[in-house]
């Protein structure tokens, strides 16, 4: 039996299967289980075929990366126009955009590169239409937008699944689980919070699955078997995602109404072709990649308030440093700092000084020996 085959068997078992607390642990096994031989698939395709799994080739440039993605016809190369200065190709009849268009959206100093990737298909992650190296493109993108049509709003699925297919999980965060092979002593298990969506002996289980019989478990979470079984095979990708719900300019009010009610997610509502919410969705997009503006002083010379350094929430004196120049930081002697981050303007900080919005900066780097 091959593995087509036993996957399908598997799926057959769980459709047969009555879900209840008494089957819990066996229908968490048979997912782990189809999680296994699905990437032993995904190996076993790229072995035979010689290809390379990584998706088009695109140079990235900017301060983040966004893709939009759906299925043919949703309005996605109208939206990168709006969006952008690119100029796609745009018709009304399906995979119109064959390649990956880049374009460049500019918003308060930053610098977004935003690609449209051709329209999926159900079945991309198994190959149907180029599909996975079009879904591919999004492992590395710093936010992906989930494109929806006004009178096709359950297509929401239907992405969600060909991503999580390949190993794109949307808007969660790794699991907070720590795995560390030993060489005897069988599974500890060390649990930092109670389980309740799994039992330890089905954690142990899974660990068996994955050939795992020695290691020492720390689990800092309430977890899933398909977080344990994404866990341990190392190889996906956290994306965050926003869904947009394009072409209301064709429907009335109450119809809008209606349909958000079916949408799972929180939906930002556009016409591209209309230009309806084109702004409130780059504010949108600005706010959920948490950009941040600096604003860059050179010793003893004027504040530059007209192109600001684009940081991220979070980011430190260093992280600043690193971008700017990949020697700056060994170069670095100090900072002083003006704005909401500091006690007073002018504050000398260290690397680890983490930046708030609108902080003014100005970098002191050490002497060198021929100063």
């Amino acid at each position: 039996m091959g593995i087509p085959e036993k996957i399908k068997a598997i799926q057959d078992e769980m459709a047969k299967t009555q879900i209840n607390k008494a089957t819990e642990h066996h229908v968490g096994l048979l997912k782990a289980k189809i999680a296994k031989l699905k990437r032993e698939q995904e190996a076993e395709i790229t072995k035979k075929s010689g290809m390379k799994q990584d998706g088009f080739d695109v140079r990235r440039t900017g301060d983040a990366t966004i893709v939009l993605i759906g299925l043919p016809s949703v309005g996605k190369s109208t939206l990168l126009n709006k969006m952008t200065s690119a100029n796609s190709a745009i018709g009304a009849f399906q995979f119109t955009t064959l390649t990956v268009v880049p374009g460049m959206m500019d918003y308060r100093g930053a610098k977004i590169q935003v690609l449209d990737l051709p329209g999926i298909i159900k079945g991309a992650s198994t190959g149907k239409g180029l599909g996975k190296r079009i879904l591919s493109v999004a492992r590395t993108a710093d936010l992906v937008l989930l494109i929806l049509d006004v009178f096709q709003p359950y297509h929401e699925d239907v992405l969600i699944n060909e991503l999580g297919n390949i190993g794109i999980r949307l808007n969660q965060l790794p699991p907070n689980i720590t795995i560390e092979k030993a060489s005897m002593g069988g599974i500890a298990i060390a649990q930092q919070t109670k389980l309740t969506k799994i039992t330890e002996k089905h954690l142990k289980d899974i660990l068996h699955l994955y050939g795992l019989v020695s290691a020492r478990v720390v689990v800092r979470e309430d977890i899933t078997s398909e977080q344990i079984a994404d866990h341990i095979a190392g190889n996906i990708s956290y994306s965050k995602a926003m869904t947009i719900l394009n072409k209301i300019d064709l429907v009335d009010k109450k119809f809008l109404k209606e349909l958000k009610t079916k949408i799972k997610s929180d939906v930002i509502e556009v016409s591209a072709n209309a230009d309806i919410n084109i702004e409130e969705l780059k504010e949108k997009i600005y706010q959920k990649l948490k950009f941040i503006r600096i604003y860059m002083r050179p010793k003893g010379g004027q504040t530059d308030f007209k192109e600001p350094f684009i940081a991220r929430e979070g980011d430190s004196i260093e992280d600043i440093c690193n971008k700017l120049h990949r020697k700056l930081k060994s170069e670095f002697r100090y900072g002083l700092v003006w704005g909401k981050s500091v006690k007073f303007g002018g504050q000398r900080v260290g690397l680890n000084h983490i930046v708030q919005d609108e902080d003014v900066l100005t970098i002191i780097k050490r002497k060198s020996m021929s100063e």
